[in-house]
């Protein structure tokens, strides 16, 4: 895929670079890790050292010095490659760029350099059984008890806590002045008394495993708190936008690799002496899956510089549309890669199968395509709520 219209030329030999990465790994590494019930450490910790993991983070704590459009253009990559890396989404989009914009001092000393060189993750819990990720509805709270924090409440479907060194935790707290709760982020290390783990059995085949957690009255120092307290949503969609934006490029990875190994297949696969690429049955869904994965990867493009030059309303909407499109895409682009194997699209040889579970993760999570829809609809449109 030609990206030079819109990339630079650090852009392209960055994506080059992460490819050559990618390929010497590739799919069989990580079924190999899923099936052994491992993570995909070595991967992780070779990205990490040719600086891919933190190069969206601030130089002066080792990062890159670059932003979310070139950590987005290194999960793309990994995806396009067969081997994405979710905790990127988490670790360095999430939890490094709210820290690096909100953290005091101490905090950016003592996480940023750990996540850029990948010695140290973070986890992220916002999703609650009864409010999903609506930041309106979420019932953890915080209260204070003398220059300490108590945080109560439960989280689920959150990802790598069991790696994880921390996890920031969305909770609520209550304003002073109105009485209303408002968001606040607090970073949680993994060995809290009062924070309690349970992993979720999921039909979802990834190294990343899925956890329900349990905060019960877990006392947290008053430098717990990430940024102002009183900044409310600003802060946490600092975090949120960036998450959109790498989801978008996990969909967009997801989906070349499946058009790639089905464009290989039907080169190759004869019925009558003919490939069976040359029937247009077989040619034009995947020209057209082709097709509106390069659309998404521009909005993605889009969504990552808007939020690189701090225009944060703008990557809010363009964030949500690129997530939108590259799941869509995406789901779009594994079935007719399934269905162009036919029976051996099924089969863990040929490594499609269990990205039908996957790609529908994109569609979910972090935000489903219904709340986008309803998102673009007031916000961008200027139609009514209906809730």
């Amino acid at each position: 895929m030609s990206t030079a219209v819109v990339e630079t030329e650090e852009h392209t030999a960055l994506r080059s670079a992460v490819a050559a990465l990618g390929k010497r790994y590739g799919r069989d590494y990580m079924t190999t890790v899923v099936r052994e019930g491992r993570h995909p450490d070595t991967l992780w910790a070779e990205a990490a050292k040719l600086g891919y993991l933190g190069v969206n983070l601030p130089e002066e704590y080792g990062g890159g010095g670059g932003g979310i459009a070139e950590l987005s253009i290194v999960l793309e990559e990994l995806g396009a490659a067969g081997c994405p890396l979710l905790m990127m989404v988490v670790s360095p989009a999430i939890c490094g760029t709210v820290i690096a914009r909100f953290g005091t001092d101490t905090q950016k000393a003592a996480w940023l350099p750990g996540l850029a060189d990948g010695s140290l993750t973070m986890a992220f819990g916002i999703t609650e059984p009864d409010a999903g990720s609506n930041s309106h509805r979420i019932t953890t709270t915080a209260r204070r008890d003398g220059d300490d924090w108590l945080l109560t409440g439960r989280k689920v479907f959150i990802s790598g806590v069991d790696i994880a060194d921390a996890t920031l935790v969305v909770g609520r707290t209550e304003d002073a002045r109105t009485g209303r709760l408002k968001p606040c982020l607090f970073i949680v290390p993994r060995d809290t008394p009062g924070f309690q783990r349970a992993q979720i059995d999921m039909e979802l085949q990834a190294p990343e495993k899925q956890f329900e957690l349990v905060l019960d009255d877990v006392r947290l120092p008053s430098e717990a708190l990430v940024g102002d307290e009183d900044a409310g949503l600003l802060q946490l969609f600092a975090g949120l936008n960036p998450e959109r934006v790498m989801t978008a490029a996990f969909a967009v990875g997801m989906g070349r690799y499946a058009v790639n190994r089905a464009v290989e297949y039907a080169k190759e696969r004869t019925v009558w002496k003919t490939p069976v690429g040359a029937h247009q049955a077989v040619a034009h869904p995947l020209a057209q899956a082709h097709i509106e994965l390069e659309l998404a990867r521009l909005m993605m493009q889009k969504a990552a510089r808007l939020y690189d030059d701090g225009d944060d309303l703008g990557a809010g909407e363009a964030a949500n549309m690129a997530k939108y499109a590259a799941a869509e895409a995406c789901v779009k682009a594994v079935d007719q890669a399934v269905h162009t194997l036919g029976g051996n699209g099924l089969t863990r040889e040929y490594g499609l199968a269990s990205l039908i579970t996957a790609a529908r993760v994109a569609r979910i999570a972090p935000v489903s395509r219904e709340m986008i829809l309803n998102f673009v609809s007031h916000q961008s449109l200027g139609l009514p709520k209906s809730y």
